[in-house]
């Protein structure tokens, strides 16, 4: 018999503390229908019954909706339902299209790009596979008999518009086997070599996926039944019905929890850990009239996608090319977005950029601060707002002077890159020419007038000799702020064993980049490359002396860590090798800061 006494219901929940365990939050978009914002009760039942907690969420295109929305998920299942309106894909429509669901249509494709953004998981179902496609640069065949016709799909499809039960498997369909899908269902296949049984009731389906998926499944007839990412993320779609096939398709589901599950807990490690990306060359943009409070697609770091990918603070360095012998400086820089009539010489191009970052955090005060010590950093994340440290790449920038060294550090500098592509009067590069056998005179007085000043001494882009030279020279312990490993990948720009030895011995760190030609030479880097460089520094130095330095905006920047917007897949890499949270927080930044903090002491001993 149903009891009815609610204090008994109450008592049961409150036996034990605490209450509830921490469990994912599903997002489910809602269907419209007349007045009413509704919803089948499999999809929510399946998701509990996976582990997770639905949430609906109703057709709303509110801006301040949506993003509190997805800020309180951990997860978006796209649900199914009618016709887009060919229309938001440029298209007039089919005489065959369907009922079109204009309530749906602009809140589902402006939740579905914004969760794509902040890398949150995603389950697309029937119309919510299509809504991946439509909202992120795939195509729509608005009817798949009409499409057959017109040569878009193939071979004549089957009936996929069946009348049978939903409960019943009416067509199979055929798994690519190195897919999310086959891992989900491959053991269940006969050996993983038969087709799937799948319902099928739908008259619409993928054109083409778009550039940031993948086809992973597909009927006998050619139709597109399945599309993941093909950038190591959490997001799928299917054209079937999993939420009616009961335990069949319950795999799905847990699928999506298990991933939103992890999107929590690096949610989590982000809330208490300093992130922090040790080097991006964005300032060479500025010519390009850059708007950094904005979601700019010219860069690859700005407040939206600091924020997306949940980054804490950045080092924007001023970027100075090195002039061949017989050239002039100014011919090496666009310097139209300047507004200045003083010459450019070094010194002045990069005070000009470090003023047009001042110019920047001005402008969003609110939002962003310049941080000078780890302190500054801290403080900053405590009150949520974004840091910008500042640094030099090349010490071109000094002009032979020693007194530049100062005049940069009272503005607040944190690094200095000593070289870059080329010699300079510091030092070799590793593509120079060895001018110098290693560290120049004036560079060693360079080192030490760095180290008085409390200035870390970046070796990055330096030949070996140089290295080793200022291991030698320098008094407190020195940085490569974004290089990776040669014995994964033989480049002169990478560091040896030897040297990640060395660096580790006198207390440095050296951070993984994101450049593709660093991580491997042949083929496309992803995320997955910088994480072996990254296990491969560890083995070599320990867990105390790595870290990032992502060179976006430098050409740094791979698939699954494209931009900012990105950097929690970092973390999501991290957990999924288990990682503890303390070592996340010494790889995120904590590392650096540990060396940053001697160097600034040294200062004011």
């Amino acid at each position: 018999m149903k009891n009815y006494h609610l204090v008994s219901h109450l008592d049961n929940i409150h036996a034990t503390f605490p209450a509830a365990s921490h469990k994912p939050v599903i997002g489910i978009t809602a269907n419209y229908e007349n007045i009413d914002a509704t919803l089948r009760d499999r999809y929510y039942k399946q998701v509990v019954e996976a582990g997770g907690v639905p949430v609906i969420i109703p057709p709303v295109a509110d801006k301040e909706v949506i993003i509190n929305t997805l800020n309180s998920i951990d997860g978006l299942l796209l649900s199914g339902g009618g016709d887009y309106n060919p229309l938001w894909a440029g298209e007039q429509p089919s005489p065959r299209l369907g009922h079109v669901n204009a309530e749906r249509d602009l809140p589902e494709l402006l939740i579905t790009r914004l969760a794509f953004n902040r890398q949150i998981p995603m389950l697309g179902i029937c119309r919510g596979i299509q809504t991946l496609a439509m909202a992120l640069g795939g195509q729509v065949a608005q009817d798949l008999e009409e499409g057959a016709r017109d040569k878009e799909l193939g071979a004549s499809p089957i009936k996929h518009s069946q009348d049978a039960d939903r409960t019943e498997s009416t067509h199979t369909v055929n798994i690519v086997e190195d897919s999310i899908l086959f891992s989900i269902y491959g053991k269940e296949m006969q050996g993983g070599l038969s087709p799937l049984p799948v319902n099928s009731f739908h008259h619409q389906a993928v054109r083409t996926p778009g550039p940031h998926f993948r086809v992973t499944a597909t009927a006998p007839d050619g139709i597109i039944e399945a599309i993941e990412s093909n950038e190591h993320k959490a997001v799928m779609g299917v054209q079937w019905h999993p939420e009616w096939l009961g335990k069949d398709g319950l795999p799905l589901f847990r699928w999506l929890v298990e991933q939103a599950d992890a999107f929590r807990r690096a949610k989590e490690v982000h809330r208490t850990t300093l992130t922090l990306d040790t080097h991006c060359d964005t300032p060479m943009f500025f010519h390009q009239d850059i708007h950094f409070d904005r979601r700019d697609p010219k860069i690859l770091v700005d407040l939206h996608k600091m924020d997306e990918g949940r980054q804490d603070a950045v080092t924007m360095v001023a970027y100075l090319p090195q002039p061949k012998p017989g050239e002039e400086f100014a011919e090496k820089v666009d310097a139209s977005w300047c507004n200045t009539s003083q010459p450019i010489t070094p010194a002045v191009y990069t005070d000009l950029i470090f003023n047009r970052i001042e110019d920047i955090v001005a402008a969003n005060s609110s939002c962003v601060r310049i941080a000078r010590t780890p302190a500054d950093l801290y403080q900053n994340k405590t009150e949520g707002v974004k840091s910008i440290m500042l640094g030099i790449e090349n010490g071109f920038a000094l002009e032979h002077q020693l007194d530049n060294i100062r005049h940069f550090a009272d503005r607040g500098i944190v690094y200095i890159t000593l070289c870059h592509n080329g010699d300079n009067d510091i030092c070799d590069s590793a593509r120079g020419s060895n001018t110098w056998n290693g560290v120049s005179d004036f560079g060693e007085q360079v080192i030490h007038e760095m180290n008085r000043l409390g200035i870390m001494v970046d070796l990055s882009h330096a030949a070996e000799k140089s290295f080793y030279d200022a291991l030698d020279i320098s008094s407190t312990p020195i940085v490569c702020s974004h290089s990776n490993c040669r014995s994964l990948c033989d480049h002169p720009r990478n560091l040896t064993d030897d040297q990640l030895r060395a660096l580790a011995q006198c207390g440095g760190v050296a951070h993984i980049t994101l450049y593709h030609g660093f991580l491997r030479q042949e083929g496309e880097a992803s995320i997955l490359d910088a994480m072996t460089h990254l296990e491969h520094a560890i083995r070599v130095m320990g867990i105390d002396h790595v870290g990032l330095g992502t060179d976006f905006d430098g050409d740094g920047g791979v698939r699954g860590i494209a931009d900012s917007s990105e950097l929690i897949n970092f973390t999501l890499q991290l957990l999924r090798r288990r990682f503890s949270q303390e070592d996340i927080r010494k790889i995120w930044g904590g590392n650096w800061l540990r060396v940053m903090q001697t160097v600034q002491k040294h200062r004011l001993s």
